[in-house]
């Protein structure tokens, strides 16, 4: 008996951190350009469409999974010059060689980004230091495809992220 209430918590807490993690209206994985962030360069950025918002999915590679952490307040910078806090509420995962950290928005800030696209994002990695960890401090990854591409009518260099949150809806 116990072991079949054991095995329907687990189960139950499966399903609920797996409905949290994997809503079913999400955007595709959108890689930023980090330029200081010299382990893997790139800040790989994910909107999710939930009913009382969205949540901000933000993973990066590290050297040190255990030890470093994608926290604090983020700051999304749109293109129309307006900002979004988001505040840390502690919700994370680690998959694979990547950090995971979630944020919330509220249905007023999703509306922010159907109408203008993300122009950069800063972040924060913490953690304990060492040799062989990743970096620490304040990053800011940049919504472009390429350092050097031309930005043109036809071939823009950066993504439409307003279009594709439009989309969720």
């Amino acid at each position: 008996m116990r072991q079949k209430v054991l095995f329907l918590m687990v189960l139950c807490w499966y399903w609920a951190s797996l409905s949290y993690a994997q809503p079913s209206n999400q955007t595709p994985v959108w890689s930023f350009l980090c330029e200081r962030y010299a382990y893997s360069g790139t800040l790989e950025v994910q909107l999710s469409k939930t009913p009382k918002g969205g949540i901000l999915k933000l993973a990066i590679e590290s050297a040190s999974t255990n030890s470093v952490q994608l926290a604090g307040t983020t700051y999304l910078f749109l293109k129309n010059n307006n900002s979004i806090t988001c505040t840390d509420k502690n919700k994370r995962s680690i998959e694979g060689s990547k950090i995971v950290s979630y944020f919330e928005l509220n249905a007023a800030e999703m509306k922010q980004l159907q109408q203008s696209s993300i122009d950069y994002i800063h972040f924060n990695l913490k953690g304990k230091s060492s040799s062989f960890s990743s970096q620490l401090g304040n990053f800011t990854a940049v919504n472009k495809h390429g350092y050097f591409s031309k930005d043109t009518a036809e071939n823009p260099n950066y993504i439409d992220t307003a279009l594709a949150v439009k989309m969720l809806y």
